[in-house]
């Protein structure tokens, strides 16, 4: 079982810049495709960013190429996203996620997820 806890949520204004991170305590963590998804109020879960288990591969939704960078640090078993120029449109909960698949953009392929950081972009 693999726990996944975020944290570096906040509130910013459009412009600015928030950096999440996702700790996966566990000996295991460098197996892992991790993937950032958002879910906005009243919207369905959508795929952000993944990063293959040695950082070499990254992957990223339209909406976010170019302004948002993953990375990870296997030795502490930490993924981060690195958000830049935010938008009021990428206001939504992001949740950290886990998969032994192979790199996915589907929420369905994750096996392990986190409780959730809010982000709220302002105006």
């Amino acid at each position: 079982q693999v726990q996944l806890v975020e944290s570096g949520g906040g509130l910013v204004q459009a412009g600015g810049s928030l950096r999440l991170s996702c700790a996966a305590p566990g000996r295991t963590f460098s197996r892992y495709v991790m993937g950032w998804f958002r879910q906005a109020p009243g919207k369905e879960r959508e795929f952000v960013a993944a990063i293959t288990w040695n950082g070499g591969t990254t992957y990223y939704a339209d909406s976010v190429k170019g302004r948002f960078t993953i990375s990870r640090d296997n030795a502490i078993n930490t993924v981060h996203l690195q958000m830049n120029s935010l938008k009021p449109e990428d206001t939504a909960v992001y949740y950290c996620a886990g998969s032994l698949s192979i790199p996915t953009r589907s929420a369905s392929l994750y096996d392990y997820w986190g409780q959730g950081t809010q982000v709220t972009v302002s105006s």
